[in-house]
C-alpha cells in the first residue's frame, strides 16, 4: 500500500468525444500514484459515454444532467477521497510530471494550500493560419497560469472557501480564485510548463469570445464582495 497522499483528478466532460481519450490517458500516463480518476459527464450527446466504457474500472463515472462545468466539478469534489484535488478539462493534455511536481511542493511546504503552474498552447491543424498569425506573440509561448487544468489543491481549501459558483456558466474558475485571494490561501506557481493546450474552432471562438466580458463581471463580484467586508 502506497504511503503517498491520494490525488483525485476531476475531469468534466460535456460532447468531448473528440479528445476525451487524449485528456484521460495524460492523466492515467501520470507518474505521481496513487490517483482517483473521477470524470463527471455534463449530460452529453454525442459518443463519450462508450469512450469512457472502454476505460478500466479504476475510472469513477458520474452523470448528470447537464448544468455546467462548476457543477460538474463540484459533484467530482462531493464523491473524491484525495486528501488533493485537481482538474482536467477534456481537450487538454497534462505533461507526465505534472502532479509529481506539484506534490513535491505540497508536501515540502504543509502551509501551501494551492500549487498552479504554466502552459504552452498548442494548434490543431484547422487552425494552422491561427497559429501562424500568432506564432511571434506570447500566446505562443509558455506562460504562467491559473485555469482548473493547472491547479492542485488541498481539499481543506474547497472546505474553507466553498466551490464553485454553480449559478455561473463562463467565468466559474476566476471567481473562484479571486475568492481563493480573498481568503488569503498560499498559493505556489511552478516554473515549468505543465499543461498542454489544445486551441481548436470550438474552444477558440467560445473560451476567447467570452474571456473578457468574464473577466471583468468577475472582477466586479470581487471588488463588491471586499466593499462588503470593509476595511481591514
Amino acid at each position: 500500500m502506497s504511503t503517498q497522499p491520494l490525488v483525485s483528478c476531476i475531469v468534466p466532460v460535456y460532447n468531448g468525444e473528440r479528445y476525451l481519450q487524449e485528456a484521460l490517458d495524460s492523466v492515467f500516463g501520470q507518474t505521481w500514484r496513487p490517483l482517483e480518476v473521477i470524470v463527471v459527464d455534463d449530460g452529453s450527446t454525442d459518443g463519450t459515454p462508450g469512450i469512457l466504457a472502454g476505460y478500466p474500472q479504476t475510472l469513477r463515472v458520474l452523470r448528470q444532467e447537464n448544468a455546467g462545468p462548476a457543477r460538474a466539478r463540484n459533484q467530482g469534489i462531493n464523491i473524491a477521497t484525495g486528501e488533493f484535488i485537481a482538474f482536467q478539462d477534456a481537450d487538454d493534455l497534462w505533461v507526465p510530471h505534472k502532479l509529481s511536481m506539484q506534490m513535491e511542493r505540497m508536501l515540502v511546504r504543509a502551509d501551501l494550500e494551492l500549487c498552479l503552474g504554466h502552459l504552452q498552447n498548442f494548434w490543431e491543424p484547422e487552425l494552422r493560419e491561427a497559429e501562424e498569425r500568432v506564432k511571434d506573440l506570447p500566446v505562443a509561448q509558455p506562460q504562467p497560469a491559473w485555469g482548473p487544468p493547472l491547479m492542485l489543491a488541498r481539499r481543506s481549501l474547497f472546505e474553507r472557501i466553498g466551490g464553485f459558483d454553480e449559478s455561473l456558466r463562463v467565468g466559474e474558475d476566476t471567481d473562484w480564485l479571486f475568492r481563493a485571494r480573498e481568503a488569503g490561501v498560499a498559493w505556489e506557481m511552478v516554473p515549468e510548463v505543465l499543461l498542454l493546450r489544445r486551441r481548436h474552432g470550438r474552444n477558440l471562438t467560445a473560451n476567447w469570445a467570452a474571456g473578457h466580458q468574464g473577466l471583468a463581471a468577475m472582477l466586479k463580484r470581487s471588488l463588491d464582495r471586499r466593499r462588503k467586508q470593509g476595511p481591514e
